[in-house]
């Protein structure tokens, strides 16, 4: 098959000749229709991460080998089974899970796949959407779409579960209670359609540019504040009109994860998504006096990409904007992520 993959870190994707794989056991092929362009998808083409403090991860590190066809929002047809694979047909429609693990450790057999510390997911440890077809190891890990548009399920399988499996870190909360949203890139766009879904009411998205703003109150944000404003946790408390119980930063900095954090009302609940890198920096006494929470949120399980579907087939999930492009623009897409050209989400379609 053909794949646009990472070839050397730091240079243009190459478009190279993979061997296709038959099946074996449970194992089921897709052929990639669409598949979303993540930001996710930078840091694998850079090959590392900042950890804050001078830190940085090398993918090479952790066991990634290249070349490597990167994407992990994959919409696509089966069209091959292994002879023990159950509950799929050739020509089904599937969304796939991509956040694959061991399968047999405690947190895979619970339903964790995303959590175990053997990863192999798709698009970092195995090719992904960039090439023509991808392999998945269980149909469990694959979810009916329906008659829902591919290119928006695509990315129910990274933006639509990160950001879900995010808001339900903050719950139970009242739909009036506000919740502040840090980003408004396709992470913070799709948060605000979800938590809409939910049935939440005050959602405050902040964003240093304008036309991210802008497209987070055509989103259906009931407020939005400018991130670059000098007195920017002020306009926060003001757009808020309450203490702040939740915020989620899809951001991720040291600026943001400390406005984040310094919005915060006792109690109040701090989730961190965005891998940009940096460090926070916490008074300890402060924890003692004006007790918060900071958590990480690493995407979401398979199950809540079942949720997920359910809503969207549902019509509950109002779509993000999506540019598709022909997945022979891999390139230019990365490009256009990079300079933050984006609104919504970039989809590379098959040909």
């Amino acid at each position: 098959m053909k794949a646009w993959a990472v070839v050397k870190n730091g240079v243009p994707l190459e478009l190279i000749d993979v061997p296709e794989r038959e099946p074996v056991g449970t194992e089921v092929v897709i052929a990639v229709s669409h598949c979303g362009v993540c930001h996710s998808e930078l840091h694998f083409w850079k090959g590392q991460y900042n950890m804050g403090g001078g830190k940085v991860m090398n993918l090479a590190e952790r066991g990634v080998l290249l070349p490597r066809a990167p994407g992990h929002e994959v919409a696509g047809r089966v069209i091959k089974v292994g002879p023990e694979a159950t509950g799929v047909a050739i020509g089904d429609h599937r969304v796939v899970f991509p956040w694959l693990g061991c399968g047999q450790c405690e947190r895979c057999l619970n339903g964790d796949d995303n959590l175990c510390d053997k990863s192999n997911s798709i698009g970092v440890m195995q090719d992904g959407g960039f090439g023509e077809q991808v392999v998945v190891p269980h149909s469990r890990f694959l979810v009916d779409i329906g008659d829902l548009d591919p290119a928006l399920a695509a990315t129910l399988a990274c933006s639509g579960i990160t950001v879900y499996s995010a808001i339900k870190k903050i719950m139970p909360m009242a739909p009036e209670e506000p919740v502040v949203l840090i980003g408004a890139g396709g992470l913070g766009l799709s948060a605000i359609a979800m938590l809409l879904a939910l049935g939440h009411r005050n959602i405050v998205s902040v964003d240093i540019s304008a036309e991210k703003r802008a497209a987070a109150m055509a989103m259906g944000a009931t407020q939005t504040v400018d991130g670059a404003h000098p007195d920017v946790a002020t306009l926060l408390l003001q757009a808020a009109g309450r203490p702040i119980k939740a915020a989620i930063d899809f951001v991720n900095i040291s600026s943001t994860a400390l406005l984040g954090f310094e919005c915060l009302a006792k109690a109040g609940k701090l989730i961190l998504v965005g891998v940009a890198g940096g460090e926070l920096v916490i008074s300890l006494a402060s924890m003692v006096f004006k007790p918060r929470t900071v958590q990480g949120s690493m995407t979401g399980n398979p199950q809540d990409l079942r949720d997920v579907v359910a809503l969207a087939r549902a019509g509950k999930l109002k779509a993000i904007p999506l540019t598709i492009l022909p997945k022979d623009n891999a390139n230019e897409a990365l490009t256009m992520l990079h300079k933050g050209q984006v609104s919504g989400r970039i989809i590379l379609a098959a040909a």
